[in-house]
């Protein structure tokens, strides 16, 4: 008998010893605590998304921002901007952490639809380095392609972040 199981269930109704010993969540809490403990993504960002409080202003919660660069890539300027490999060269950016239904909605916009994840190796500043998902084009732009417009907003926001002078001055 169940009963005997629990010290103390001597005299108790049989509703007074199956009730739970700690509170059960129902199944909306469950699904309330899920999506609040989502968990996170390391996301290098390199392009106009670097940008934390342009993701606040949309929306988004970024965490654990933080100046990274990955090596052996370059920054390739298009319509957007992408990386393509190239040894011995850098991309400046910023590593932070993103939910995965965060990252569904920032590149469900029709004009980053076609990113696709990577992994990278990003390197910070005191010199540990974190495994991160970065997103970049499949295909990268001509390397004739230009666009001023882009660029000038990129170089804007890598100067605000204080991402390295000779970098920004190396966009466009």
């Amino acid at each position: 008998m169940r009963a005997a199981a629990f010290s103390g269930a001597v005299g108790k109704s049989e509703s007074e010893i199956n009730k739970p010993i700690l509170p059960f969540a129902t199944v909306a809490d469950l699904s309330q605590k899920s999506l609040l403990m989502e968990r996170q993504i390391e996301i290098f960002f390199y392009g106009l998304f670097m940008d934390r409080d342009a993701l606040r202003e949309n929306g988004f919660r970024p965490t654990a921002a933080r100046q990274a660069r990955v090596d052996d890539f370059a920054l390739r300027l298009g319509a957007r901007a992408t990386l393509v490999p190239d040894p011995g060269q850098c991309v400046h950016g910023m590593l932070m952490r993103l939910t995965h239904d965060e990252l569904d909605r920032l590149y469900a916009e029709p004009s980053v639809a076609a990113y696709r994840p990577e992994p990278v190796i990003a390197k910070l500043a005191n010199g540990e380095s974190a495994a991160a998902l970065c997103f970049n084009l499949p295909a990268a732009p001509d390397a004739l392609e230009s666009n001023p417009d882009y660029a000038a907003k990129l170089a804007a926001v890598a100067r605000k972040l204080g991402l390295p002078e000779d970098y920004v001055r190396s966009i466009g």
